[in-house]
């Protein structure tokens, strides 16, 4: 089966962003997570919040050097894949482009100072301070590229004249409609799927039968951050629904299998469709469509029909859509038990029953996949625009045959990078135990000798 070059560069990138998407945001919510740990050990002065900072601070430098390979194919492709849209678009989109560039040089840079420093200050917190800049640098990065997607939903800041964007205001550009929720969503999200992996780590050590105060601190961070983080995704998410209704509507009435422009319109959560596009099977929400939109009942959802059929989204996105809420739903509420544990029946000690650190563990999973189905979503839901309104995906795709040729290769290095990742990260914390560097650094119980 042959595909042409247009296919075959959607899988390409499409692939190289399932890829970078995980260590991205690894990228973008660690740092929180280790200045969290080292924040909690200097106010307490408990050296195994000190131990969390260090461990991570190891692991989170595995992830970055994957992250760069992978950003940097990204940027490959879009001048070999998409060279219609650079030359098009590129003034619009250069600045995000060459700040978020700027943003990862400070991260570097003060993560490798932070590194090599630990033990030099008498003053812990100035150790600490280090971090802020990777922290900030991280975010930053992650929020000019958002710009960049964000620009492609709701282009503006510029005037097209003989298919070339002209008089391009590249601050325009940036801020523009889309900006305030995608930043804000792909930033709390990352916060998220950091916590719960975090999180996981730490459950499956109680599990195994480990029974050190580290650990449980470990569980108890990492899961009190993930409840915060999953809950401000949620609400950001009811935002998200709000900007779709107003600047996307094909989006949201793709999503929601809303044909139909009317009021009072019911949310659909599962179903399929028949050769009428008539929901069977699915479980309707009465007005919870309408007020997702509007915070009113009586909100008017424009229909998918409104819309020429070559510019409807697929309408899939609807599964994607409904797991992904789903997934939300299950990242607040397992932590939310493990908070009010104490009030479960047969556990008034507040214990870890197996059940619940069960759950802990799928945190990270349930919120690797609910970050991908969430740039599924967002990636689909623009079909066929890669710039909405301006250019299709097909007339901004090389003409190249050798596009399939790139695909095994970058597969290939994706397998290679992916599996040394793992390989090197369980080597990593196999070689040293966390019980033995207690002992190099003289803690035990919680306390230094």
């Amino acid at each position: 089966m042959s595909y042409d070059p247009v296919t075959l560069s959607r899988i390409l990138t499409g692939l190289t962003l399932f890829v970078h998407i995980v260590f991205a945001s690894l990228g973008v919510g660690v740092p929180l997570m280790i200045a969290l740990a080292e924040w909690r050990g200097i106010q307490t002065q408990d050296p195994h919040y000190s131990l969390l900072a260090r461990r991570w601070a190891r692991g989170f430098v595995i992830s970055v050097a994957v992250g760069v390979v992978t950003g940097t194919s990204i940027g490959l492709q879009l001048s070999l894949l998409w060279p219609t849209f650079m030359r098009v678009a590129g003034h619009a989109i250069a600045l995000p482009l060459f700040m978020e560039t700027f943003a990862f040089f400070i991260e570097a840079i003060f993560l490798g100072i932070y590194l090599y420093t630990w033990d030099r200050f008498k003053r812990p917190m100035l150790h600490l301070l280090l971090l802020i800049p990777v922290a900030i640098g991280s975010s930053a990065s992650a929020f000019f590229i958002t710009t960049l997607n964000a620009f492609m939903n709701t282009p503006q800041g510029f005037t097209l004249k003989n298919g070339v964007f002209t008089d391009v205001h590249p601050l325009i550009a940036m801020f523009n409609p889309a900006t305030p929720t995608k930043v804000s969503h792909v930033l709390a999200s990352s916060y998220t799927v950091s916590a719960c992996l975090l999180a996981g780590i730490a459950a499956y050590s109680l599990l195994m039968g480990r029974k050190e105060a580290y650990f449980k601190k470990a569980l108890k961070l990492t899961v009190m951050s993930a409840f915060i983080f999953a809950l401000s995704t949620a609400i950001i998410g009811d935002f998200s629904g709000k900007f779709l209704a107003k600047y996307q509507p094909e989006k949201l009435a793709a999503a929601e299998w809303h044909f139909e422009t009317r009021r009072e319109a019911p949310l659909v959560f599962g179903g399929v469709l028949d050769e009428n596009n008539k929901v069977k099977y699915g479980l309707e929400i009465p007005y919870a469509l309408s007020i997702l939109a509007g915070n009113k009942p009586d909100t008017k959802v424009i229909g998918l029909n409104e819309f020429p059929e070559d510019e409807r989204p697929p309408l899939f996105i609807h599964y994607m859509f409904d797991l992904k809420v789903t997934i939300g739903i299950l990242l607040v509420l397992i932590p939310f038990l493990y908070m009010v544990r104490r009030l479960l029946p047969g556990n008034r000690h507040g214990g870890y029953p197996k059940w619940l650190l069960l759950g802990i563990l799928l945190l990270g999973p349930l919120a690797v996949v609910a970050i991908e189905l969430g740039w599924l979503f967002a990636e689909f839901g623009r079909q066929p625009w890669i710039v909405r309104g301006y250019m299709k995906v097909g007339e901004a795709a090389t003409t190249s045959n050798n596009v399939g040729s790139m695909l095994l290769l970058f597969a290939l290095l994706y397998i290679v990078l992916c599996g040394s990742c793992v390989i090197v990260l369980a080597r990593l914390f196999r070689s040293k135990d966390v019980v033995d560097e207690m002992r190099e650094l003289g803690i035990e119980g919680g306390t230094v000798k």
